[in-house]
């Protein structure tokens, strides 16, 4: 099965990403942003569910959500085969640079398609991973729903990693994600609707799992500190994380900004960077 990128099709219920509708302006952008700013500070998640689940040659991936592809790409550098599929095309476009340099073989593939389109011939995945969003309110039904879709792709008995934040009071950065609720709610956006991010429950990952039809089968604590070169690398890379969206829907950019770099500004240590120490959380689940 040759390394493949779909963009995913599946209903909005059944979004991978905590969005909404697309924003008018600044997708490509903040895309860019997350995948060169935020994306590598979650390594030491990836990295400690593939230790765990021995990822490497014999492994057939499907990772759901994939955004720019670091994850997809880590477990390739391990000899997996890897399939990856998210909502966001502007995320995509990246994945497909990182995935399919010049130099590699031919046979290496990047398509669009549904999410049926990422299994390729009669083999069927082994480990499935979706390592994000849990903690955005409107992402649990649709996950749910993706994982029982994805499950239907693997073997029965596969690993499927389900990731998330850690207790909050943990991570430093819930008191920074706390601005984006309170912009959302303060613009009139009070359902549970796009990419409103509320702390996460002890039990979230194992609720998730017991929707989707899945098997807990061991879990596991990661530290995964969110440091920035400065106050603007930081502003930036956290909006490019989605969970900002519905705040810039109902504020202006200048606000949002605004608020966000005087939440951060606690972290921000002597030498202008900021850091900010989190704890990441990972639940291993069995297919049936």
């Amino acid at each position: 099965m040759s390394p493949t990128l779909v963009r995913h099709q599946l209903p909005d219920s059944a979004s991978l990403r905590c969005e909404g509708p697309p924003l008018p302006a600044g997708s490509r952008a903040r895309a860019r942003d997350w995948a060169e700013i935020q994306e590598g500070m979650l390594v030491p998640l990836y990295e400690a569910a593939y230790d765990r689940l021995g990822i490497g040659p014999g492994t057939r991936l499907l990772g759901l959500g994939c955004g720019s592809g670091l994850a997809l790409l880590l477990a390739a550098a391990r000899g997996a085969q890897v399939s990856g599929v998210d909502a966001d095309e502007s995320r995509l476009e990246l994945a497909r640079e990182r995935l399919t340099p010049d130099g590699l073989p031919e046979h290496t593939q990047v398509v669009s398609g549904g999410l049926e389109a990422a299994a390729s011939g009669d083999t069927a995945f082994n480990v499935v991973t979706a390592f994000h969003p849990v903690g955005c309110v409107s992402t649990v039904e649709g996950l749910a729903a993706s994982l029982t879709a994805a499950s239907g792709l693997a073997e029965r008995g596969s690993a499927v990693v389900l990731g998330g934040w850690g207790p909050v009071e943990r991570c430093a950065t819930a008191g920074v994600l706390r601005v984006a609720q309170r912009l959302a709610e303060a613009g009139g956006d009070r359902a549970a609707g796009p990419a409103r991010w509320q702390p996460s429950g002890r039990d979230d990952l194992e609720e998730l799992a017991e929707r989707a039809g899945l098997r807990p089968d061991g879990s596991g604590r990661v530290a995964c500190p969110f440091g920035y070169a400065d106050l603007t690398s930081a502003v930036r890379g956290l909006l490019s994380t989605g969970v900002f969206d519905a705040a810039l829907r109902v504020a202006e950019q200048r606000q949002v900004e605004k608020e966000l770099a005087e939440a951060l500004h606690p972290h921000q240590r002597p030498d202008g960077t900021v850091w900010m120490p989190n704890v990441f959380r990972y639940l291993i689940a069995r297919t049936r």
